[in-house]
């Protein structure tokens, strides 16, 4: 693999429909090309990536903010769904199905979490490009 300066990332075409991204911290991830769309899907595609992005991003801003709040927090998954559009062929909408688990906060302090994490970079970055349906358990 050929490297390149300081840089976030490097990927590098399998064949196959593949790719393989290194981090700069060494850390790799593979992506295929969804059943759909000529690919096996035997990894994330990169619009799975994507719509995983924004779950992950929406997740450690919640807990950046209950460490500046001094806010327990305890475990808490994100269910991602993305749907597909045609013509082009995008990423119409994702849907985050948030579980908060066990974390009891109280009406405010759930409504101010709730707003930190839709604020994360990657929902700004999508804007009004991507419908993002939180649905919150």
């Amino acid at each position: 693999m050929v490297k390149f300066g300081v840089m976030t990332s490097t990927v590098t075409y399998l064949g196959s429909l593949r790719t393989e991204a290194e981090h700069s911290s060494g850390e790799r991830i593979r992506t295929d090309a969804p059943k759909d769309n000529q690919g096996e899907g035997a990894y994330f595609s990169p619009t799975d990536l994507l719509a995983t992005s924004l779950a992950s991003c929406f997740l450690t801003i919640v807990g950046i903010y209950c460490k500046e709040h001094e806010i327990a927090l305890s475990e808490i998954n994100v269910g991602v769904d993305k749907i597909m559009a045609s013509n082009p062929r995008r990423i119409a909408k994702i849907v985050l199905l948030v579980d908060f688990k066990d974390n009891s906060w109280d009406a405010t302090t759930r409504k101010k979490i709730i707003a930190a994490g839709k604020s994360c970079p990657v929902a700004v970055t999508l804007g009004d490009q991507v419908i993002i349906d939180y649905q919150f358990k």
